[in-house]
């Protein structure tokens, strides 16, 4: 059942006689993946090598780990690659605002690394051992925390260039120990894993077992599909904002380069914004538009769906303002009326809405 799973992945995500890069922890997960990659090496003409991050937070249990998926690779015959990263460095110099997640800094600096080393090997695909379980984990999360429609769609089984794929995604983490069982496979165990300090593993450990006893016994199959089908729609509508953009938004390029610990672009970029007709388009459009230019002005997590709101409704009552009049966002940014457009930009000071 997952080597059937595993193969049609695979199939939908083209990757059938590709050079594959396997991120492998030596956690159950990618142990899995990948020997069921190894498994199907042959029939789907595939060329394998390990991809391991050492995020130095474990001390000696990592570099254990690291060990075993060497001692892995050469069982299997196969190249391996290992890079080592510094969570920590993403953090310092920033302010409080500004600063990632330890766990957001090690996603961030764990994919850059495996791009390096799928440059070096070289790969066409980095395959990942995200599964069905993950995939309801994150919406989950996500749902609690607060999100959009375009968040629903959780774990994508493709990045956008298609180079980063998840065959395991369909799967789930029970079907993942029982291939695992069967096939006498060893693997290293987390600890961190075991506990509830973040509020990912309280939701595996607790919450979706009790959701699914208690409410729904497919609880992870109906999320994973509320997830693709969600996905897909996003996917639609960003091809509409796409097509609509260059009427709406025209991004300047600034010379300075922005100074440490700033988010975003340059700190002279600015982007004009067309003067009317916001109130008149669909707001699911109008939002994604001013979404698309708050992310070319580097504006992150602290933007919400009020400073969205804040934005659009300023814009729909230009008319009756006037020039020079500003409305303060987060991240230092700011929006101005001028004569013929709305300017958004790096904040200068002024008179705020």
């Amino acid at each position: 059942m997952l080597l059937a799973s595993v193969e049609a992945a695979l199939g939908r995500l083209g990757v059938k006689g590709r050079r594959v890069l396997v991120a492998v922890s030596g956690g159950i997960d990618s142990t899995v993946l990948l020997d069921a990659l190894a498994t199907l090496q042959g029939p789907l003409r595939l060329t394998l090598a390990l991809g391991h991050v050492h995020h130095g937070l474990r001390g000696l249990e990592a570099d254990a780990d690291e060990r075993s998926v060497r001692t892995l690779a050469d069982k299997l015959g196969l190249a391996s690659f290992v890079a080592r990263i510094d969570p920590g460095s993403l953090r310092e110099g920033r302010s409080n605002r500004e600063r990632p997640t330890l766990q957001e800094a090690a996603r961030q600096l764990r994919y850059q690394a495996l791009q390096r080393m799928a440059d070096e090997w070289p790969a066409d695909h980095i395959a990942t051992a995200h599964n069905l379980n993950d995939q309801a984990e994150t919406v989950l999360m996500r749902l609690l925390r607060g999100t959009s429609p375009d968040g629903l769609g959780g774990i994508p089984e493709a990045s956008p260039d298609r180079r980063v794929v998840r065959p395991l995604l369909a799967v789930t983490r029970e079907e993942i120990e029982s291939f695992a069982r069967e096939r006498r496979l060893a693997w290293r165990e987390d600890a961190s894993n075991a506990g509830d300090a973040y509020t990912r593993n309280r939701i595996r450990h607790h919450w979706l077992p009790a959701l699914t006893r208690e409410f729904n016994p497919q609880l992870l199959r109906v999320t994973g599909n509320l997830a693709e089908a969600q996905r897909r729609d996003s996917e639609w509508l960003a091809t509409l904002v796409e097509a609509a953009a260059p009427d709406w938004i025209t991004k300047h390029r600034g010379t300075q380069a922005r100074g440490p610990g700033e988010a975003g672009g340059e700190e002279g970029d600015r982007i004009e914004l067309a003067a009317r007709g916001w109130d008149a388009l669909p707001e699911a459009l109008a939002r994604r538009l001013v979404v698309r230019a708050l992310g070319e002005m580097g504006a992150g997590r602290d933007i919400t769906r009020t400073h969205i709101r804040r934005m659009l409704d300023f814009m729909c009552g230009g008319a009756a303002r006037e020039t020079g009049k500003t409305l303060e966002l987060p991240g230092g940014l700011e929006l101005r009326q001028e004569r013929s457009s709305f300017v958004l930009r790096r904040g200068r000071g002024g008179r705020g809405e």
